[in-house]
């Protein structure tokens, strides 16, 4: 806090002093603006839909994914956004493709 000291004599012999403050003063409310933050988008859904092991009717999601973490396999398909869905009826398996990859297949029930 820096400040400067001035005097002066006036008449009668009274002495006067003054003070030169120079303060920084706060801010005690915040200022109104706008924020930057304050959205986020919804989720996506993503994920299996139908297990391994339980029945899907043809036509039903059976992966809902971006990208292809899981590959098409018998009476399945990819749609153009990479959902795998059933082509048959049948009961839904998921499987291994070598090390990396899995990929998941609806098989048929034979009568």
């Amino acid at each position: 806090m820096a400040s400067s000291f001035k005097s002066k004599i006036f008449r009668k012999g009274v002495v006067v002093m003054m003070f030169k403050l120079n303060l920084q003063l706060f801010a005690s409310k915040k200022g109104v603006g706008s924020t930057k933050n304050g959205r986020d988008s919804a989720g996506r859904r993503l994920g299996a839909k139908v297990a391994d092991g339980q029945y899907c009717h043809c036509g039903s999601i059976i992966y809902r994914q971006r990208g292809t973490r899981i590959y098409p396999g018998e009476n399945t398909k990819r749609g153009k956004d990479d959902t795998i869905f059933a082509t048959a009826s049948g009961v839904v398996r998921y499987e291994r493709l070598g090390k990396d990859r899995t990929c998941v297949r609806v098989v048929v029930a034979e009568k």
